[in-house]
């Protein structure tokens, strides 16, 4: 299924870095930006989501809540989060039903993993409605933050 703008957000439940759960209702009332993402420690990633700890003065600004998800465990994005000093919570879609949800998952990924999250950003509004969406075919490719930002910002 491919998420639009204007689509509602579909819902879930997943579980953080210290094994509590995390739905996307806990942040009705926020903007949410959701940034699904291959593997914890790869170097793309690490860039991406680095990026994201160093600039998230602009999402608190947007009254944004970002949360990372990766098919990772909970135990792998612990270990992540520490090391990069992340400063925002990443989600264990172990089960891959969230990156399923948001069209985000790759069904072959570096030839023979399965079911691994595609690089994807998504803004939901403080409503739950989809207000940005993309899903990278390429893991070596990064999301458009200038529109994510640019989106953000007409929101807030």
């Amino acid at each position: 299924m491919k998420l639009e703008k204007g689509q509602t957000a579909p819902h879930f439940t997943l579980h953080d870095t210290e094994k509590n759960k995390v739905s996307l209702a806990d942040h009705q009332g926020k903007n949410v930006l959701l940034l699904f993402f291959p593997m914890a420690f790869t170097g793309v990633c690490t860039k991406e989501l680095c990026s994201i700890r160093d600039n998230i003065a602009l999402y608190n600004n947007a009254n944004a809540q970002v949360l990372g998800i990766s098919v990772d465990s909970p135990f792998t994005l612990a270990k992540f989060k520490q090391e990069q000093n992340l400063n925002f919570p990443l989600l264990s879609d172990f089960n891959k039903e969230a990156s399923e949800a948001y069209g985000a998952v790759y069904e072959d990924f570096i030839g023979w993993m399965k079911g691994v999250s595609k690089r994807s950003a998504f803004v939901i509004d403080s409503k739950g409605v989809v207000q940005y969406a993309e899903v990278l075919e390429s893991a070596g490719d990064l999301p458009n933050f200038e529109a994510i930002n640019a989106t953000l910002a007409q929101l807030s």
